[in-house]
């Protein structure tokens, strides 16, 4: 969904009504995560998807009925055995999806989280989908206030500290309450969509490689940093516009930034005398991913000096060098689609291997984790 906000802000803004339909559950083999969005507004534009098309069309009639009636309606989709032409997910999963309609009138929040959301500020939206409470209801929780009601103190004030919780760790699920916030009833079905600041990449070394990889990682919906300690090869004007670009050395850099269990570090330089003492740094950080550029001749030596350093087995084993999965790229944004096909494989799971030569589902359930969201 956060992509398709700077849309939904300006229909917003000019009091254009739109119908927003959102992911709430999934099952089995279902193409799009909880969280996923497609709204229909004026002059029926479509913006975002709620399942990579099977479903798409009836979604669409659905939003425009919501806007017209003013009531949210929820609505599940599978595959139909029955009648394959029929709308479903011919995937063979499930969706759950809640449309709504959003005006400043039955959502006054909505801006005001539009705003926070592309400013990269947290906050959670939690959204009434079934049982005794206004469906469609939305209470806006950021981590020192509140905005919205889902049409009962006790359940707003339930819904509140879990969203808090949720916040923290950047994620998106559907939770059940008795209609006064009871803990122990699951009558009421709320919907919890967090929106954590993006989760950051730093690349250090500002070579014809960081651009390609700065590039993929801002695709990916990744905050960017670029890090060199020459200044001749760290300038803005060689990255995207939305990527930082820092002069300094790389692990001084490293030492006065924060990082997290989502971050993602890249390290380009290949060179000893910056990314030893950055590795050093980085190695007993929170890290997702770190992974170093070079031959395995110069990750065995790399590895070499970083024992000599200090660095034990259980630090050594987070390091992913040579960086990328075994794609046979050659050009910088091969490498770099190898680099980005390794960090969502170890996020998510994956094998690496080609989907004709695995089993199972296309798309398996996910478990919920920090950043994961869509």
């Amino acid at each position: 969904m956060r992509d398709i906000l700077p849309v939904l802000g300006r229909w917003y803004a000019a009091r254009l009504p739109f119908g927003l339909a959102t992911v709430v559950d999934v099952s089995r083999s279902a193409p799009r995560d909880p969280g996923a969005a497609m709204a229909v507004g004026p002059d029926d534009e479509v913006v975002g998807s709620v399942s990579g098309g099977c479903v798409e069309g009836a979604v669409f009639e659905l939003a425009k009925e919501a806007v017209a009636s003013g009531q949210a309606r929820l609505e599940t989709f599978g595959y139909s055995d029955e009648d394959a032409f029929a709308a479903g997910l011919t995937c063979g999963g499930e969706i759950t999806v809640l449309v709504r309609p959003v005006t400043p009138e039955l959502d006054p929040s909505f801006g005001a989280v539009a705003a926070s959301v592309l400013a990269g500020e947290p906050v959670t939206v939690a959204t009434v989908t079934g049982g005794p409470a206004p469906r469609g209801a939305t209470l806006a929780v950021w981590p020192d206030r509140a905005a919205g009601t889902l049409g009962a103190t006790g359940l707003d004030a339930a819904v509140t500290a879990d969203a808090r919780g949720e916040l923290a760790l950047g994620a998106t699920v559907l939770r059940h309450y008795g209609p006064r916030g009871q803990r122990r009833e699951d009558s009421v079905g709320v919907f919890l969509r967090s929106f954590a600041p993006p989760p950051r990449m730093l690349v250090f070394g500002a070579i014809d490689y960081a651009a390609a990889v700065a590039r993929i990682g801002d695709f990916l919906g990744y905050r960017v940093t670029v890090c060199d300690a020459r200044p001749v090869f760290a300038t803005p004007r060689r990255f995207p516009e939305s990527v930082e670009v820092v002069a300094e050395w790389p692990h001084s850099y490293l030492r006065g930034t924060g990082t997290d269990e989502r971050t993602v570090i890249c390290v380009l330089t290949h060179d000893p005398k910056f990314d030893v003492p950055l590795l050093q740094e980085a190695l007993r950080r929170p890290a997702a991913y770190i992974g170093a550029m070079g031959s395995r001749r110069t990750h065995a030596e790399r590895v070499e000096r970083l024992v000599e350093a200090g660095l034990g087995e259980r630090e050594l084993s987070r390091l992913r060098s040579p960086v990328g999965l075994d794609l046979g790229a050659r050009t910088p944004e091969e490498v770099a689609v190898s680099v980005a096909a390794e960090i969502v494989a170890l996020r998510w799971g994956g094998s690496g291997a080609p989907l004709t030569a695995t089993q199972g589902a296309v798309h398996p359930p996910r478990e919920r984790g920090p950043g994961q969201e869509t």
